[in-house]
Order: structure tokens, then C-alpha cells, then sequence
């Protein structure tokens, strides 16, 4: 059992007698210490799990806080669940950086999870101690992000980051509990934004006006959905015309400022069916464009070199570039297509969410755009794209009018798909 101890005084004694001095009431008299008015004057003590001793001191007139933290602590002993009040002891980033260091992360999604980190979580968090920080730090560091009107779906990333670091401390018996997860704290949820895609005339707009070195690029997302990294990284290898499918098994991406191989997203490797159509215009493409040989090394840089017949390089047969591609050729005929007030939704992604609502205006299923995106749930897909399915209603219209209706009734709808 643990005890208070009161450092400042102590129980007189009968020199003589060797016993203790009682009062009217029984009580014990008290004499002051040679400690008396000097440092804390309680000093909780009491036995952890291993046999250690462990203490605790507070101030003057704070025995009642004294005894709640023993009660706290001999009922979290006998239940188990004791956690040493000295183990989170430490600074948030302290903690925070070993949290990093042992994550299983790509090197790319590492250096952007640094980035997030180093701009909008330590500024906030790193002088204050891990087990200190309560929910009210919580709220008061999302408020802070909101003054700095960073996007919803951006602090929503950096809240997980923050959360997982506390669920962490938690496992390694460093905090009782995660400031994140209480019903106090709102988290940040991400704007829900209905995708709208791309109109085939505006998708044939931005196919005349890229450059002719990298036409190749929008038939090849409007017409595979690959995402921009796995585009880059298409090889002769990736063309099966046997099976006519477009194999998609890795990506080119930056990683600390060197380009590198790397698999697609979550290691999604994939399969997806490749029209006569597109096949010749790849074919087209490399008598114009021969592929070069490119060599990389394999997911960090300082990974095993690996060298792929790429199908797009820039003109002196290098890999391409993310920014330097965006900056210099798609943003540029993007306006050249006519596409004045952009905004983040129009970058080469766009492509992607057109091939989507061209599979599912065709009748296509959640489950196998799913695959064909690459994505590991196909819920997922379903959230992102439901509002594109055609409803039932329409269906049955379209139906009909082939049975029942004219030429003209059958013609396609202007649903948006066929309009610039």
C-alpha cells in the first residue's frame, strides 16, 4: 500500500518514553521538520508492478490532490492498468520522430508525412510534454489550422498522423489514453466534393492540343485510367496483345528529389483491358517515338538500378517529371484547350475520373472499375462515383427508345458526357 507523506512535518516523540506525543483528542502531535518551508511538502509514495518505489511530490495545501492521485494509481494497480506517470515524460516531437522512424512507409509517402509533420503539427506541439497534452490542445491546435484556412481534407491527414501518435504512446504504456479519441474533439472531415468529369469533347480538345512527343498521354489515362506516376512509368513491357490488356506494375516517382521506380499505389499491380483503338495509337506513337531505355534505381535512391523501354520521355530520353510535366505541357494546353479558370480537379487526374464515367455510362461494374483503377476497396470506388451511375429510370428509357423509338430518339443524350 502506498502512503502521503508530509515532508514538512512529522509526529513528536517522548525522548524519554520513545513514544509518540498524543493530543486531548488522541491524536498525534506535530513538530516541524528540518525540511519545513522547503521544496514540496507532500510526497505521494507507493509500489509499481516490478517492486520499484515511485513517488510523486506536491506543494503546500495540495495534500487532497496528494491523495486523489494514490487512490488514482493503487485502483489502476489492482485493475492492471497502471501506467508509470513518468513515462510520458518526454516532448511531443521526441516521441513523434521515433513514431516516424519505425514506420513502414514508401520513401515518398515518409517525405510527405515529414513535410505535414514539420509544417503544421510540430510548430504547434513540439516544446509540449506528450503526456501533458489534453483534448483542449487537441481543439485548439485544429482551430489554429482553420485561422490558417489550411483545406479540410488536409487537416484531416494531419489529424490521423497526430492520432496515431498518441494511439502509439498509448500501446507502449507511455499515456492512459488518446486526446484524439474523445467525444469532445470534432475531427476534421474532409469537403465532399462530387466528382465531374471531363466531357469527351473537351478530353478530344486536350488530346490536340498536347505537344505531338506527348499526345500519347490522354488516350492512355481517358482510355486505361492509370494514374499519372504509373503513366510515366509505362514500358513496352506493360502492352500484352495477346490478351489485349495494358499492364500496369509500376510507377515513376520522386523520392528526397531523385526520380526512382517504384510498384503502383498499395502495390496495386493490374490488369486492364486494352481497346484495338488504343492499341494503335501506342503503336503510332512509337514508330513516331521510340521508346528509350531508362535506368532508375527501384524505389529509393539508393535502390538496385533498373532499367525500363519507356514508351514517354522527355526529348533528351529521360524519365518524366511531375512538376516540370504539369508546369510546362499540361497546364499549357489546358489553356490552349480552353480551360481558363482551373482549379486542382483539372490536373492529369481528370482522365481518370472521365475513364470511370465512360465505364459506368457504358453499363460497367463497381467491382471491375474498382480493379481497373486500382483500388482496394470497392466501396471506395462506389462513394466516389455512385452520383455518375446511370439511374434506373434512364435505363429503361434508353431501353425502350431502342425497341419503340426512331433515330433521333436513340441518339445519344446530352447528359454533360457529350457537351464541352
Amino acid at each position: 500500500m502506498g502512503h502521503v507523506q508530509d515532508r514538512w512535518y512529522r509526529p513528536a516523540r517522548d525522548k524519554e518514553a520513545g513514544k509518540p506525543i498524543l493530543n486531548a483528542r488522541g491524536k498525534p502531535v506535530l513538530e516541524k521538520t528540518e525540511l519545513h518551508g522547503k521544496g514540496m511538502r507532500y510526497k505521494v509514495r507507493y509500489l509499481d508492478p516490478d517492486g520499484n518505489e515511485k513517488s510523486r511530490s506536491y506543494p503546500d495545501r495540495c495534500r487532497k490532490q496528494a491523495e486523489d492521485f494514490l487512490r488514482d494509481v493503487e485502483s489502476d494497480l489492482r485493475q492492471g492498468s497502471y501506467i508509470n506517470p513518468d513515462a510520458g515524460r518526454i516532448t511531443f516531437k521526441s516521441y513523434a520522430e521515433k513514431w516516424l522512424d519505425g514506420q513502414t512507409f514508401d520513401e515518398t509517402t515518409r517525405e510527405i508525412t515529414e513535410r505535414r509533420m514539420n509544417s503544421q503539427v510540430f510548430p504547434y506541439f513540439e516544446q509540449k510534454v506528450l503526456s501533458d497534452i489534453r483534448p483542449t490542445d487537441i481543439r485548439g491546435w485544429i482551430r489554429w489550422m482553420q485561422q490558417a484556412k489550411k483545406a479540410s481534407s488536409y487537416q484531416s491527414v494531419c489529424f490521423a498522423h497526430v492520432s496515431a501518435i498518441f494511439t502509439a504512446a498509448v500501446d507502449d504504456k507511455l499515456i492512459i489514453s488518446n486526446p484524439c479519441q474523445v467525444r469532445s474533439v470534432r475531427r476534421p472531415k474532409p469537403d465532399e466534393r462530387k466528382v465531374v468529369p471531363w466531357s469527351r469533347v473537351f478530353v478530344k480538345k486536350m488530346h490536340l492540343a498536347m505537344p505531338d512527343r506527348y499526345k500519347l498521354v490522354v488516350p492512355i489515362g481517358a482510355g486505361c485510367g492509370p494514374r499519372q506516376g504509373e503513366i510515366f512509368g509505362l514500358g513496352v513491357d506493360a502492352i500484352n496483345r495477346d490478351d489485349m490488356v495494358l499492364r500496369l506494375v509500376r510507377q515513376v516517382r520522386q523520392v528526397r528529389g531523385q526520380l526512382v521506380y517504384a510498384l503502383p499505389k498499395r502495390g496495386k499491380t493490374r490488369d486492364v483491358p486494352l481497346s484495338r483503338g488504343l492499341l494503335r495509337l501506342i503503336d503510332e506513337h512509337m514508330e513516331r517515338f521510340p521508346p528509350v531505355s531508362v535506368t532508375l534505381p527501384w524505389r529509393e535512391p539508393a535502390g538496385e538500378p533498373v532499367t525500363v523501354d519507356l514508351l514517354l520521355t522527355t526529348p533528351d530520353g529521360q524519365a518524366l517529371k511531375r512538376r516540370d510535366f504539369n508546369e510546362k505541357v499540361w497546364h499549357v494546353a489546358r489553356r490552349a484547350a480552353g480551360m481558363v479558370a482551373a482549379t486542382r480537379d483539372d490536373g492529369m487526374h481528370a482522365l481518370r475520373h472521365h475513364y470511370a464515367s465512360v465505364l459506368l455510362d457504358a453499363g460497367e461494374s463497381i467491382k471491375a472499375l474498382s480493379e481497373y483503377l486500382g483500388h482496394t476497396d470497392p466501396g471506395f470506388t462506389l462513394r466516389t462515383y455512385t452520383h455518375l451511375m446511370p439511374s434506373s429510370g434512364e435505363r429503361t428509357r434508353r431501353a425502350i427508345d431502342r425497341e419503340w423509338g426512331t433515330a433521333e430518339d436513340q441518339q445519344e443524350r446530352p447528359d454533360g458526357l457529350e457537351t464541352a
